[in-house]
């Protein structure tokens, strides 16, 4: 049996998408900008945008959001993401427009392969489409696309593929049932 060996580590081929001084300025910055109490989401698309997010117009960003490479994130027009949210981008997030991201919900798009004696990291992009909605504390690994319309409910997780115009929950998540979406007066 082979067994993990932690210092037989090695991510010298994992490319961190920018230089390292960029990287480090990166991390003061969030750390006192984005992540801060500091109402309002101007400086943070901004910010975000400075250091090569690709934010579109009217996406709100609440604080005590946190990205780990701006570079691999593109969000598109009024979407939302809450307070605490946390895009672990080792590999490129896309979020279509009018998703919704609620407080504390995790994006991760790496891991390591349990089965290498090195511990490989593995990295796989996340895409959300247009209306998709993750729910408080919900969680999305690596690889997975969240269909449009589709919504993870509270605290759940997601491993795999979500099917559009479907509300899924529990961890793992499983199916519960079509998102139908009612007109109500006022609204459209």
């Amino acid at each position: 049996m082979i067994r993990p060996r932690l210092e037989k580590y090695n991510n010298q081929t994992f490319d961190r998408g920018a230089p390292a001084w960029k990287e480090a300025l990166w991390i003061v910055v969030q750390a006192l900008l984005i992540t801060s109490p500091i109402p309002g989401s101007c400086h943070r698309r901004f910010l975000l945008r400075l250091f090569g997010a690709s934010i579109a117009a009217g996406v709100v960003i609440k604080p005590g959001v946190r990205v780990k490479f701006p570079w691999f994130l593109k969000v598109g027009k009024h979407s939302w993401l809450g307070e605490y949210c946390w895009i672990d981008n080792l590999a490129k997030v896309s979020i279509a427009q009018h998703c919704c991201l609620s407080q504390g919900t995790y994006l991760g798009t790496g891991n390591h392969d349990w089965t290498s004696g090195g511990f490989d990291l593995q990295i796989n992009p996340i895409n959300l489409h247009d209306y998709s909605w993750l729910a408080a504390q919900s969680r999305v690994g690596p690889g997975v696309t969240i269909g449009e319309g589709a919504v993870l409910s509270f605290a759940s997780m997601a491993t795999a593929d979500l099917d559009p115009w479907t509300i899924y929950s529990g961890v793992p998540c499983r199916f519960v049932k079509k998102r139908e979406m009612i007109k109500r007066s006022g609204g459209s």
